[in-house]
């Protein structure tokens, strides 16, 4: 009987352990994600939106734009070539944020917006809701494989 209870506390232990290191490494996992936001946009006001966006973009990245799909880095750099996006303002924020229980896949969303001044003078403000996808690489950084 008694080895029997110190087996079951052996055990017990053992999960609750696993269980409070798990929850370390999720909310760990987190806090990289949202720092990669932070940085992210930060970029954007520094160096531009397509600057940043190809800096943050995993290699298969894929962008949602115009009811389009841009699929991969290459793509990307010809899009942003194309684009007028450093032209305006884009700044965000993220509102959720989760990860995978393995810790190389989360996601994020939150609102939105962008202001651009049109070739009359006109500003345009656009607003909405975004959804990244984040994959952690091989060398520990987070990429967006979705935007």
């Amino acid at each position: 009987m008694k080895r029997k209870t110190i087996l079951l506390s052996i055990i017990f232990l053992t999960i609750s352990c696993n269980t409070t290191m798990k929850q370390d490494d999720l909310t760990k996992w987190k806090n990289e994600i949202i720092e990669t936001e932070k940085d992210f946009a930060e970029t954007v006001l520094k160096e531009g939106v397509a600057s940043a966006f190809l800096k943050y973009a995993a290699e298969d990245a894929v962008l949602m734009r115009n009811n389009n799909l841009i699929i991969g880095k290459n793509s990307l750099k010809d899009f942003y070539k194309n684009s007028n996006s450093d032209q305006g303002s884009l700044t965000w924020k993220p509102d959720f944020v989760d990860v995978s229980n393995s810790g190389d896949l989360g996601y994020t969303y939150g609102k939105y917006q962008y202001t651009a001044t049109d070739s009359l003078g006109n500003t345009n403000t656009s607003e909405g809701v975004f959804h990244t996808v984040w994959k952690k690489q091989s060398d520990g950084k987070w990429k967006f494989v979705w935007d």
